[in-house]
């Protein structure tokens, strides 16, 4: 009988500890590298959790204040910031504990430190109580994930966060400028604007949320409008200079005018950099491209035969979700399975309120492509539960192939999107056409059941929409 694979992963967020434990599980012999006293990575640790935990609170604080249109009347929230910082470490550490006695369950060697290649089958690893180790594999997966992009003009400053300080700071600050309109800044936007900061953003293109649909965007955007102290759209930050009470900003907007205003704190959120350097790639036959992507085929096999690469490190989208089953592909290929990344959908969500959610191809890439779609769309205001919820302010959208039926892309904006697209992922993963979510029957009284409607609308055959197929 042969030996196991002797396999090293290196970085153990939701791509790295989900390949080391499939190939635990499939008889491989593991180790993993990784910073953190256990698995969790920046999603568990600084990210995605952390996030989700102030989110909810947000929302709890929102519907409080929403509650007035039903007769219900809160008094206004005292925030212990300290207690909240308490729950959410107190989250994040049963987490990774728990992922931590799951790597001991599968007898998974775990080295605490930073791992650098020697060469196409060995690394050194320094551990974090300072001394050295030297790893021989025969496989490597690369899971080193990503970290925040800066400005390079930024001032040094405890005024001056990225999304990891954000979500870690010991109080509430009376101002804020979110500099970036992507996910990341109006999630955390968001949930400083419920913790009673004055919040204000800026973006350099045209409209926030530039990733999404604009009709799926738009629903947020006349939301945050009302939420927001001001959105600056079309405009860059030329300077950012510390003050006494911060941080003074100083805008230019699309005409070339400067403008400038004063905030308690600034959060930089414009995006993520893979973190392929100090990793000695250059001692194998890895290829790291422009952005810093490592390059890899179907099988995330890197140009090196002996290291594959997953999740933020091997290109876009960066979401934990994709790293973990990119993860779960490596691992197949090097046991020998017949196996290849080529998913047909990716969900996309966006955790503010209204969530925004997609899969498949968007509205946008089908125009970009010139590909023949149909479009259909199913406004909240027909739905009885988003009326029982008060929250009429969302749609359900299918993309149709019209030759074929067959559902391409999904997108909703509303109340729970986020749990709602996972019906979408599997219509479009599974090739369903209209037909296919018109005859599937969903509860009532659901959100769910717009996506039932949407379907139906494309027949022209909608309950609670009149609109004829034409």
């Amino acid at each position: 009988m042969s030996a196991p694979i002797k396999l090293v992963v290196i970085g153990a967020g939701p791509g790295g500890y989900a390949a080391a434990f499939l190939a635990a599980d499939l008889g491989l012999d593991v180790t993993i590298v990784e910073k953190e006293i256990n698995p969790g990575g920046v999603c568990l640790y600084r990210g995605c959790i952390p996030s989700k935990a102030f989110l909810h609170v947000a929302k709890i604080i929102s519907e409080a204040k929403h509650a007035t249109k039903f007769g219900i009347d809160y008094s206004a929230p005292k925030i212990d910031i300290k207690k909240l910082l308490d729950w959410k470490k107190g989250i994040v550490s049963k987490l990774t504990g728990g992922l931590g006695q799951l790597t001991k369950a599968r007898k998974i060697r775990y080295i605490q430190g930073s791992a650098s290649f020697v060469n196409s089958q060995s690394l050194t690893v320094k551990k974090t109580d300072g001394t050295s180790e030297e790893v021989v594999f025969d496989k490597a997966i690369l899971a080193t994930g990503s970290r925040p992009s800066t400005l390079p003009h930024a001032p040094k400053s405890p005024h001056i966060w990225d999304s990891t300080a954000a979500l870690d700071t010991d109080h509430i600050p009376e101002s804020l400028l979110v500099i970036g309109g992507g996910y990341i800044g109006m999630e955390l936007g968001t949930v400083y604007h419920e913790l009673g900061t004055k919040v204000s953003v800026v973006e350099m293109l045209s409209s926030l949320l530039p990733g999404a649909d604009p009709d799926l965007a738009d629903v947020l955007n006349k939301r945050v409008k009302g939420m927001f102290a001001n959105i600056f759209l079309e405009t860059k930050v030329l300077k950012m200079d510390e003050s006494s009470n911060g941080i003074t900003v100083t805008f230019a907007d699309k005409d070339g005018k400067e403008f400038k205003h004063e905030f308690s704190k600034v959060l930089i959120s414009i995006g993520r950099k893979p973190n392929s350097e100090n990793l000695g790639l250059e001692n194998t036959k890895v290829k790291v491209l422009p952005r810093g992507f490592v390059q890899v085929n179907d099988q995330r096999r890197t140009n090196d035969d002996n290291i594959y690469a997953i999740g933020d490190i091997a290109g876009d989208p960066m979401l934990a979700h994709k790293a973990s089953h990119e993860g779960r592909v490596a691992v197949e290929s090097i046991a020998g399975h017949k196996v290849a990344f080529e998913p047909q959908a990716i969900p996309a969500v966006v955790f503010t309120d209204p969530e925004i959610a997609w899969c498949g191809i968007t509205e946008g890439d089908a125009q970009k492509q010139g590909k023949d779609v149909r479009v259909v769309k199913f406004p909240w205001a027909a739905s009885g539960r988003a009326l029982t919820l008060d929250r009429q302010d969302g749609l359900t959208k299918l993309i149709i192939d019209p030759k074929t039926e067959r559902i391409l892309g999904v997108g909703i904006v509303g109340v729970g999107a986020g749990e709602m697209i996972a019906e979408g992922v599997l219509a479009v993963e599974m090739g369903c056409v209209a037909n296919d979510l018109k005859l599937t029957i969903h509860a009532h009284p659901t959100m769910s059941e717009t996506v039932m409607e949407t379907a139906e609308m494309f027949f022209g055959t909608s309950t609670h929409v009149y609109r004829p197929k034409k």
